[in-house]
């Protein structure tokens, strides 16, 4: 039977602004040899599947410098204050204008076990409606894109949409509403 790795020591070995990096030795009780881990301690995220009345999803393009390229995705970012709802209708204005007046937790998830300890909220925004100009942040370059719910299955499998974290959003929302069919 598995069971917890016996933790020996734990400090904090980098601080960056939107992660630290946790550095632990612990015990294997297999083998009871030692060993060094890391992981990356971060706030919350959350993630929006913002809908608007006639069925689109309002979609951001933006430039990741992990993969260099330029992404489709949901609005999302971190969980600055107590409550995630709040953090999705925050992020879902700021880098969209568009706000929303029915909010629904349709799930949360740990981006990666092995090396981070957060988790990531999804929430679905309806009625979704552009209420003021996008409010970005000195180092976000983001371009709105309305995409219709119909299309959202093939562009993840035709891997347009390629963002996990933004499959297991859209994983959630076909869960709980179905899978609309492809126009």
């Amino acid at each position: 039977m598995i069971k917890p790795w016996k933790i020996l020591s734990s400090k904090v070995g980098a601080d960056y602004r939107v992660f630290k990096v946790r550095v632990d030795e612990a015990i294997s009780p297999r083998t009871r040899k030692a060993g060094e881990f890391y992981t990356l301690q971060s706030k919350d995220w959350v993630n929006v599947i913002p809908l608007t009345p006639d069925r689109h999803v309002v979609m951001i393009k933006q430039y990741r410098h992990g993969s260099r390229q330029v992404t489709l995705e949901i609005p999302g970012g971190l969980v600055d204050e107590a409550d995630a709802k709040e953090a999705a209708l925050r992020e879902l204005l700021e880098e969209t204008g568009y706000s929303g007046s029915k909010v629904t937790l349709l799930g949360s998830t740990n981006p990666n076990p092995a090396i981070f300890d957060n988790l990531c909220y999804t929430y679905l925004v309806e009625d979704a409606t552009r209420t003021t100009d996008a409010s970005l942040e000195p180092d976000e370059d983001i371009e709105v894109e309305l995409v219709p719910l119909s299309r959202v299955a093939s562009l993840i499998q035709d891997g347009t949409i390629n963002h996990a974290l933004v499959i297991v959003a859209f994983h959630f929302f076909f869960q709980n509403n179905g899978c609309p069919e492809a126009s």
